[in-house]
């Protein structure tokens, strides 16, 4: 299951789980679209893979499998891979 994590791992921006704006990779590191367009030209800083919509959880199924609340920063690596 997605941790859906709370923030973006560049700028720390607040991603709640039912945001369009957050992007992921398939190791769930996520980002919001503003970082993963503009700093990151559409790849994860952390495994070079692809960044994608995440998939929002149905609110209702959010109480019993809720969202992390564990914030990941990681501001010195995101700049864009060669």
């Amino acid at each position: 299951m997605l941790q859906l994590r709370p923030n973006c791992e560049c700028c720390d921006i607040d991603l709640p789980p039912q945001s369009a704006d957050a992007r992921i990779c398939s190791f769930e590191c996520t980002f919001c679209v503003s970082c993963a367009e503009v700093k990151l030209a559409g790849a994860c800083p952390n495994c070079g893979g692809e960044l994608v919509v995440r998939p929002r959880r149905p609110a209702e199924k959010l109480a019993g499998n809720p969202a992390s609340t564990q914030r990941v920063l990681k501001p010195q690596a995101c700049v864009a891979r060669p």
